[in-house]
């Protein structure tokens, strides 16, 4: 019974319910409830209310029901992430007690498998740390040249597997990138350092891997050269849009074929490189092969010298030849524009590096610091301007981040800035982090920006980098990266822009590659096809050493010959520098210094080979490396055979079926009819061995690797 609100007047036993109730769950039915509620008494389980029952019953009934699965959701979360964890925690303990065993197994073989390896493995790791010397700071550009020699020579030993030819490549990779990057170790320590490292040297292994296959075409060191410029491309590309760090280029710019760049930017003078390198083992192995059969051939068992093909040293040595060419042939048009000859104009140009309170990730926890440093260094030299110990410029750059305060917004950063600008009565190109309009306040955007910021009138052009650097100024993936290292949220949230790399200041079309924009090859050079007369690199190295700046500094002058252009880089903490169209340095300042930079440069218009047709050279020799890796699949015959039918008559039908003794026989005298590759009826392959008598023009002898 209810009395007038609806309610039951009280919770009836059990022996007084004479009526069965379906139990379903809580909807209309009526059904009783499972589980005691709290509101029931003495414990007893509460009968649900019956169609009768107000609405608003139902409602508490549900609201109280999912307030208690809110309540026990995060314990639910909680425990799945624990056995997972726990689960995941096991598992590696099975598989490290597995490795252990496997390893404690076969140590001796293991030992036994490396001692016969021994002098490939001390080749590999010896080309990686040749490599290395070829970069700043040690710059001995020659030690490329041998890397690739000692490199090549492992991967053309007969007793190199295609699988072998990956592993050297790597271990090469590792000893190479591992003794390049140590800086970023220093700044984020060992696990995305080893994270990355293992990541690069993927692409040597795939390298040497691919070396394998092709050594046995004629010619294999140029298809050498072209594989390890695939892989450079590949490695500039991805993942993340890639990471062109460590391409063989960037350690020649103190070495004589710097010029080629002009002709064909970083693939052409990587790929040179290595053709020199592997040119030089073809010709020492050719030697050894030659002195090693000569007593032979003197004794009168074999055939006349002149009797046999031509030395295999031709074609090696006049790679070398025409690499060595095309460098004499480029050098005196790179030297004319480095000494400024010709009628180009020239104009005075500054460079201001007003250093930040201390390197690292969080140098720019006193943004206010930062942009007075740059102030108070503009100052200084308006100063000397008037003074007459410093000419006055056209222009001045000032470093990538420059002020972290968007001086669009901020009133006080644009004051500081107008003031520096009236003292040098000249445009500065300011590196800010600019806001991105109607983006979320918890999770705010911005752009590296570079603005040109007149005296007076302030802002005009500007120019957003359009190249942003993962793991520095996004993250990808951040969810994942945050389990391995508590620095995926000091990442910041920095979106690409859209620009032509091209600002006009005093009405001279500048081009702009913000730090890790210059690094790519298409970045400068689409500013030089949209106009630029003078190429800047606003740079923040706050956050690494010297080295690492000396590193990028190598790609300026890389840039500053491939385009043909004068380049001025404008670091917070160095090294900022001048460099001419030839590579040479004009002016530099030293690391963690304030100073400022101020000399003349030349507006160029002039467009380089590489600045034409760039990207069709390395689309070329990309295409030809993929080429020759294919033909070099199809002589080793690794391809699957293609399907060969018989051409039968037509009274052919009642034959016998394949395979039977009758076939056998009655083919016997007649050559197989074969239907080969181009539908053209071909005689059967020889496939006899050579020392049974048979010749294997394309095939590979058994046994070969």
């Amino acid at each position: 019974m209810a009395d007038e609100t609806g309610w039951p007047r009280r919770t009836p036993r059990r022996d007084e319910i004479t009526e069965i109730l379906p139990v379903v769950g809580d909807d209309d039915t009526g059904a009783l409830t499972v589980a005691a509620d709290d509101e029931g008494i003495d414990g007893q389980t509460d009968l649900e209310h019956d169609i009768g029952d107000p609405p608003d019953a139902r409602t508490r009934g549900a609201t109280e029901e999912a307030s208690r699965d809110a309540r026990t959701a995060p314990r639910a979360t909680a425990l799945l992430a624990g056995a997972v964890r726990m689960g995941l925690s096991r598992l590696g303990s099975v598989i490290l007690a597995w490795l252990r065993t496997v390893l404690l197994s076969s140590l001796p073989r293991l030992g036994k498998a490396t001692l016969r390896r021994s002098p490939r493995l001390a080749a590999a790791l010896g080309a990686g740390a040749l490599l290395r010397a070829s970069f700043p700071s040690v710059n001995w550009w020659w030690a490329a040249v041998v890397a690739f020699a000692l490199l090549s020579w492992v991967l053309t030993r007969p007793a190199t597997t295609v699988a072998g030819g990956f592993g050297y490549g790597y271990l090469c990779g590792l000893s190479f990138y591992l003794s390049l990057l140590p800086w970023i170790g220093t700044l984020v320590g060992a696990v995305p350092l080893v994270a990355l490292v293992a990541l690069c040297a993927v692409f040597p292994g795939i390298f040497g891997l691919s070396a394998v296959v092709v050594r046995r075409l004629p010619g294999w060191p140029i298809w050498f050269a072209l594989l390890w410029a695939v892989q450079e491309w590949l490695k500039c590309t991805v993942p993340f849009g890639g990471f062109p760090w460590g391409v063989v280029a960037q350690g020649q710019t103190d070495g004589p074929f710097l010029p080629l760049a002009r002709l064909g930017g970083v693939p052409l003078l990587s790929t040179a490189i290595v053709l020199i390198g592997c040119s030089v083992t073809a010709i020492a192995l050719e030697i050894v092969s030659w002195w090693r059969r000569g007593p032979r051939i003197a004794s009168g068992s074999g055939a006349p010298a002149d009797a046999g093909p031509p030395p295999a040293v031709v074609l090696p040595g006049l790679c070398i030849c025409v690499v060595l060419l095309l460098s004499i042939i480029v050098w005196p048009q790179a030297r004319r524009s480095g000494i400024g000859s010709g009628n180009d104009p020239s104009v005075t140009a500054a460079a201001v590096q007003g250093n930040v309170p201390r390197l690292g990730f969080d140098f720019n926890a006193q943004r206010l610091a930062v942009l007075r440093n740059h102030v108070r260094e503009t100052l200084r030299l308006a100063d000397d301007i008037r003074a007459g110990v410093a000419p006055q410029p056209q222009f001045v750059v000032w470093p990538e981040d420059a002020t972290e305060i968007d001086p669009l917004l901020n009133s006080d950063a644009a004051q500081q800035i107008t003031a520096a600008a009236d003292a040098i009565r000249a445009p500065i190109l300011v590196g800010a982090l600019t806001d991105v309009p109607g983006t979320n306040a918890g999770k705010p955007a911005y752009r590296n920006t570079v603005i040109v910021w007149n005296p007076r009138t302030g802002a005009a052009d500007r120019h957003d980098k359009q190249i942003v650097q993962p793991f520095g100024e996004y993250l990808p993936w951040r969810g994942f990266f945050r389990h391995l290292t508590a620095l995926a949220d000091m990442a910041s949230n920095i979106v690409p822009g859209e620009s032509t790399g091209v600002v006009r200041a005093a009405g001279i079309p500048i081009g702009v590659a913000t730090c890790w924009e210059v690094v790519f090859d298409r970045a400068l050079r689409e500013s030089v096809r949209n106009g630029a007369q003078v190429l800047t690199v606003p740079a923040n190295n706050a956050n690494f050493n010297q080295t690492m700046s000396e590193q990028q500094l190598a790609f300026s002058k890389i840039r500053a010959v491939e385009n043909d252009r004068y380049v001025i880089v404008a670091s917070n903490t160095g090294i900022s520098a001048v460099i001419a169209p030839d590579g040479r340095e004009l002016a530099r300042t030293q690391f963690f210094v304030p100073t400022y930079l101020d000399t003349q440069v030349r507006l160029k218009t002039t467009l380089t080979p590489a600045g034409r047709w760039g990207p069709a050279g390395q689309g070329l020799l990309v295409v030809s490396g993929a080429a020759a890796l294919l033909v070099a699949v199809r002589h080793n015959r690794w391809f699957p055979r293609l399907n060969r039918r018989r051409f039968r008559s037509v009274d052919e039908s009642d034959a016998p079926s394949a395979g039977s003794g009758d076939d056998k026989s009655s083919g016997a005298g007649e050559p197989e009819v074969l239907l080969g590759e181009t539908g053209h009826q071909t005689a059967p392959e020889d496939d006899t061995p050579p020392e049974e008598g048979g010749r294997h023009s394309a095939g590979r002898h058994r046994g070969a690797t």
